[in-house]
């Protein structure tokens, strides 16, 4: 898999100079002889590429050096597996980890290039959807600046989930081919290939299994560089493209039957084709079990390759191996390891299962039971025949030790890694609990519920394998990157050490109430509501106010995130703006952004009356610059850049017990925005931090709403009860935002009314007015608002993804930083 063909001793080359003189040169040279243009027939995009792989040739140097270093330290590396790597735009990303955005930017500017709109031109990669996705490529960021020698693993998609568009107030999903113009980022790997089987059955030779009559993929890899800050350490982040073991059917084709000769080719590489296909569908679902088990072989056939190639035999591997689950779509991780011990190295049972032990770690992401990933037996046994066999032998040692101990028939039903009742499934999450050794929430609310809930048993079973490590972002992407005009502000106040060590922004709070800071703050908040604005103005055709309160929700849409609470407010604060002129006076631009998934009917009927709504009310004369609602399509972490540092208010809302942390919430206040929400996730850790007097809390805590579901909840009552509440409402129904269908949203009304609100809207509607009206109360005072803004700012120190690694690092994975010359 490796060219191990020692460096000839003459090898020299020459190191990409930092001066300006020599950045114009590389740039000129790779617009020359990689992309082949010269300047007169370069499109925007070829000066794109030109400038990313001049800044790129800064990074490799340091890449080499640090992949030396590993193996000269014989370091232990940590391997984090995510489906979801949303990684953004990487060209002003690595310019900051270079400190080269100024010469790179004089040296475009003198080829009559403006770096800001090539910038612009740059595609997110499509290489995630949310918050788990964000979350890893944080902390690949802060791996690398930590200096803690590490790979991401992950699917090179071809296409993203979808790019949302937006037709008629409708979501309508469209491909989104990031590759269109080539990725300068990414380094192709031929070489590094492996075989993934599927299928097939296993036969028994001896003592021995064998997996025979498979049908499989070739992986191939793609490297990316992932520099740290303000030092020469870089990681890599690995992703696994499919390939077909064969091209073309050539007999077929000289047949004549043209699609039957790439038919087998295309099967294969579906695998890495779409982030997460539409799985409402039995092959839906296949192509996603085929996915998660596509890059756990892969990569754990790649990270056992490197170690062998410095150590013999396996009793060093927990030492020089850390292997992290992101959730648990990289589960299938687990039996693969033990089968590759087991049937390709031959090793005993008893020593396979205890290296896997000692190598895995997990964290999980969610509280909801229907969260959780299973995997119908037989579906698992059809396409992975011997790792269903693997775990059914774990679940049989696991299960026979629970019932040494004393264990009842009902704990052992209740701890199997097989549910028995009904389809009989496989759980994932069980899997992971019983082999790693450490398992992990991402905030302490979270983690707590966890072992009162969802893994009760586990860990009565094992409480010191369950610990908290909250979330946390890097500060380079989501304040110095995404928000210039903030980052100079603080810059000035208190030095640029921040980007390193995010706890230096508390000195700010021994200046934050001077007027002349106070001002340069609002001054920065104002140049990003406008060049927000103007964006939304470019690309959709609407005006918005700079003068107004920005509140902003932008998350995945999901039911749980309660985005329709926030449409029920909006819809209040209509009402009382055209039938009580004068109650409302603090105008507000609601912007909303997030996508839903394709299958998830009620998320996109959210979407189509957010739209619905802003169409009414942008139109309403009465309304004026009182209430603009933007809904902002095809959201993504570029977008992200954008929209949070505009932020007045964070609308982190979810269902106290549903949000296993958020990091979106840390996101606004870094960037200066006050949250409105419940205890919930990080919001419970981010009010002991900020204080209770600059955020907005609201609505019933976890206990509060366990006991309210307990004692029969009746959200008709509620509506009932409140006239306000349901004014809205009905004004939903009967079809004042769609008067072309007058019935277009009753499933919404029945949703909150008839069905049982699961979510429990109906319950928080009056603290959540309540909250807003004190909103409206504190932003009066502008001069006290940015105070209270300053102060979420200072004290987002322990939010930093720097600190939530250093823990990971120190506490689960014992890494060590690499030690390399300054």
């Amino acid at each position: 898999m490796t060219n191990s063909t020692p460096t000839p001793v003459n090898f020299e080359f020459d190191a990409p100079g930092r001066d300006l003189e020599s950045l114009k040169r590389s740039i000129a040279n790779k617009l020359m002889f990689v992309v082949g243009k010269d300047p007169a027939a370069a499109r925007p995009e070829d000066w794109l590429h030109a400038a990313a792989y001049a800044v790129r040739d800064q990074l490799v140097e340091r890449w080499m050096t640090t992949t030396r270093a590993q193996y000269a330290q014989d370091a232990k590396r940590v391997y984090y597996l995510s489906m979801e790597f949303l990684i953004g735009r990487t060209f002003s990303n690595a310019m900051l980890a270079v400190g080269l955005r100024e010469r790179v930017k004089q040296a475009l500017a003198d080829f009559g290039v403006d770096i800001d709109a090539v910038t612009e031109l740059e595609p997110d990669a499509a290489l995630g959807n949310g918050g788990l996705g964000r979350l890893a490529a944080c902390f690949l960021d802060s791996m690398a600046t930590l200096n803690i020698p590490g790979f991401g693993y992950g699917i090179r998609y071809d296409y993203g989930m979808f790019k949302q568009t937006i037709v008629d107030g409708r979501q309508v999903e469209v491909p989104d081919y990031w590759l269109t113009h080539g990725n300068p980022w990414e380094f192709p790997r031929p070489e590094v290939n492996y075989r993934v089987q599927f299928g097939g059955h296993v036969v028994k030779e001896g003592d021995a299994y064998k997996w025979v009559d498979s049908h499989d993929v070739q992986a191939m890899a793609y490297d990316t560089i992932i520099p740290g800050y303000a030092t020469k350490a870089t990681n890599t982040l690995r992703l696994w493209s499919a390939k077909a073991t064969q091209e073309i059917d050539l007999g077929a084709f000289n047949r004549g039957n043209y699609f039957a000769a790439v038919e087998t080719k295309n099967h294969s590489e579906n695998v890495s084709r779409v982030l997460y296909p539409d799985d409402s569908t039995p092959s839906g679902r296949e192509l996603r079990l085929h996915q998660e088990f596509f890059f756990c072989s892969a990569s754990v056939q790649d990270l056992l390759h490197r170690y062998l190639r410095t150590h013999t035999g396996f009793d060093e591997l927990p030492n020089k191996v850390s292997i992290h689950l992101n959730d648990t779509h990289p589960v299938l991780a687990i039996p693969e390891l033990m089968r590759l011990l087991l049937d390709e190295h031959h090793l005993p049972w008893a020593d396979a299962w205890r290296l896997c032990q000692g190598v895995f770690s997990y964290t999980n992401h969610t509280l909801m039971h229907e969260a959780l990933e299973t995997w119908p037996v037989e579906m698992m046994g059809r396409i992975l025949p011997r790792h269903l066999q693997i775990i059914y032998d774990i679940n049989a040692q696991f299960l026979a030790q629970i019932s040494q101990r004393g264990g009842s028939a009902e704990l052992l039903r209740k701890v199997s890694l097989v549910d028995e009742g009904g389809e009989r499934r496989v759980r994932m999450a069980y899997l992971a609990v019983v082999t790693s050794h450490s398992v992990n929430g991402v905030s302490a609310l979270h983690s707590e519920l966890m072992k009162e809930s969802i893994f009760l048993d586990f860990a009565n079973l094992w409480p010191d394998r369950f610990n908290n490590k909250t979330n946390g972002i890097t500060p380079r992407r989501w304040l110095a990157q995404a928000n210039p005009a903030l980052s100079a502000v603080l810059d000035k106040q208190v030095g640029t050490g921040w980007r390193r060590d995010l706890t230096q922004l508390s000195s700010l709070n021994g200046v934050l109430t001077q007027p002349k800071v106070i001002e340069a703050f609002q001054g920065a908040k104002l140049a990003n509501k406008e060049r927000l604005a103007a964006w939304v103005r470019a690309n959709m055709g609407l005006t918005i106010p700079t003068d107004a309160l920005y509140d902003v929700q932008v998350k995945r849409i999901h039911e749980y995130k309660r985005q329709l609470l926030n449409v029920l407010h909006v819809v209040t604060r209509y009402l009382r703006i055209i039938h009580h002129p004068g109650s409302v006076t603090v105008p507000r631009v609601v912007v909303f952004a997030g996508k839903a998934a394709s299958a998830y009917h009620m998320a996109k009927q959210i979407i189509h009356l957010i739209n619905n709504v802003a169409s009414v009310v942008n139109n309403d004369p009465r309304v004026g610059s009182l209430l603009k609602v933007v809904f902002i399509p095809n959201y993504s972490v570029s977008l992200a850049e954008r929209i949070i540092p505009a932020a007045d208010l964070s609308e982190q809302i979810s269902t106290a017990g549903t949000e296993a942390s958020g990091t979106g919430n840390m996101k606004f206040a870094l960037n200066g925005a006050l949250t409105i929400g419940t205890l919930d996730g990080a919001n419970v850790e981010i009010l002991e931090n900020v204080g209770a007097d600059n955020i907005f809390i609201f609505g019933m805590t976890t206990p509060q709403v366990a006991a309210t579901r307990a004692a029969g909840y009746q959200p008709r009552a509620i509506a009932e009860g409140n006239a306000e509440l349901t004014a809205v409402l009905e004004a939903i129904r009967d079809g004042l935002f769609s008067p072309d269908e007058p019935g277009r949203f009753q499933a919404i009304y029945d949703l909150l009314v008839n069905w049982g609100d699961h979510y429990l809207l109906l319950a928080d509607y009056a603290a959540y007015i309540a909250a807003q009206e004190q909103v409206d109360a504190a932003y009066q005072d502008r001069d006290a608002w940015a105070v209270k803004a300053l102060r979420n700012v200072a004290a987002m120190g322990p939010f930093s993804s720097d600190r939530t690694i250093g823990e990971y690092a120190d506490k689960i994975w014992r890494s060590k930083p690499l030690e390399l010359e300054s």
